[in-house]
């Protein structure tokens, strides 16, 4: 990939292994549909606030990549080469140019584009229409390819008339869905201290004390010395948020970031002004006590997420929104499943035994918990 270009080739190969829906076609025939749909919520939004949406090019450009994600799904389920639809799209791209790449094997590009003024309210509108034609197709469906070509057609509009670039696009979604669905592989994952002194690192292997006494305060125990404040729940319908501290150590152990835990046991990385400032102070600390507490107030909805496996994309994607131009962005998006499930198993058993033992493991990417 270079700069916001990839080859389309490129984007399928990659993104094949995420495709984890049923292989009927009627299911991702439904998920096309549902996706435009909600790009079009994006630009009703957008119309609506206007710059008072300030979320609107992000959000335009994850749903536009959905949007794709679902056709290539369907091509993939009917055996259809998605380069040749492209070729069979002229009109009203008829204003074609031949373009040289920073790609030494591929050192010349052919590109559409259209002349036209765009209306993006027509255009959604034109997208909508074509994806409702192709609810009812099937491998042997009549004109299969021209009904596909136009989708195509009118998704290229969509997107040129929202002022988006596809291979940002492509890229963006690539990302999320292969950091969504693909497996973890520990050697792949980051990690982001190892090149400073052990006293700035995080600790690879750790052991926390988390008790109750009778005033209702929890303390936190490091090493024998009590660290942070002693905290209660801080809310009428007491709901155990006093032990909230066990999700800082679930994202240092599985996540290996932390900026809380850091503060709390003193292993900012003091010796480079730039990340002390930019990834272990003020703004970070806030970032992740204010991440905490809007998934523990996802949590507590679902009963915190006892006996699940699995967590909503949407809560996924929006601590992708929290943590963006932090190091921790670059952590996919299941090893943050892994981290939030995993410590709400931890939190369920402190909550229980009023306390106990956490034991984090950085190079196993585990967090447990001992009854004391």
């Amino acid at each position: 990939m270079a700069n916001s270009s990839i080859l389309l080739s490129e984007y399928l190969e990659n993104v094949l292994p995420t495709d984890y829906m049923p292989k009927s076609l009627q299911p991702v025939l439904f998920g096309l549909y549902g996706e435009v749909g909600s790009v079009m919520a994006t630009s009703k939004k957008f119309h609506r606030e206007k710059e008072n949406y300030l979320g609107y090019r992000h959000d335009a450009i994850d749903e536009f990549g959905d949007v794709f994600w679902y056709f290539c799904a369907i091509c993939r389920r009917l055996r259809i080469n998605i380069e040749p639809l492209l070729l069979d799209i002229k009109s009203p791209f008829s204003n074609t140019k031949f373009l040289a790449t920073d790609l030494s094997n591929w050192p010349v590009a052919y590109t559409l584009q259209s002349g036209n003024s765009l209306i993006l309210d027509q255009t959604l509108l034109e997208l909508g229409q074509a994806a409702s034609s192709l609810l009812d197709i099937k491998k042997n469906s009549p004109h299969l390819k021209e009904r596909l070509s136009k989708f195509l057609l009118n998704y290229l509009l969509s997107l040129q008339a929202s002022k988006l670039s596809f291979g940002e696009v492509l890229i963006y979604n690539l990302i999320k869905t292969r950091g969504r669905f693909l497996p973890l592989e520990n050697q792949e994952l980051p990690s982001f201290d190892i090149e400073f002194e052990m006293e700035e690192q995080l600790p690879r292997e750790f052991e926390i004390l988390l008790s109750q006494r009778k005033s209702g305060k929890t303390y936190i125990q490091y090493r024998g010395v009590f660290i942070g404040d002693p905290l209660t729940d801080n809310i009428i319908d007491k709901d155990g948020y006093r032990y909230h501290d066990v999700f800082h150590f679930s994202h240092a152990a599985i996540l290996h970031w932390s900026p809380v835990f850091r503060a709390l046991i003193k292993h900012k990385r003091k010796s480079d002004p730039l990340f002390d400032e930019t990834q272990d102070s003020g703004r970070a600390i806030v970032v992740e006590e204010g991440l905490t507490a809007w998934i523990f107030s996802q949590a507590k909805r679902v009963g915190f997420f006892e006996g699940r496996n699995t967590i909503s994309f949407d809560i996924l994607k929006t601590v992708q929104r929290f943590i963006s131009g932090y190091e921790v962005e670059k952590c996919p998006l299941k090893l943050w499943e892994k981290a939030i499930l995993d410590g709400y198993k931890v939190f369920s058993e402190v909550k229980k035994n009023d306390g106990g033992k956490i034991i984090g493991d950085l190079n196993k990417r585990t967090i447990n918990y001992e009854k004391l």
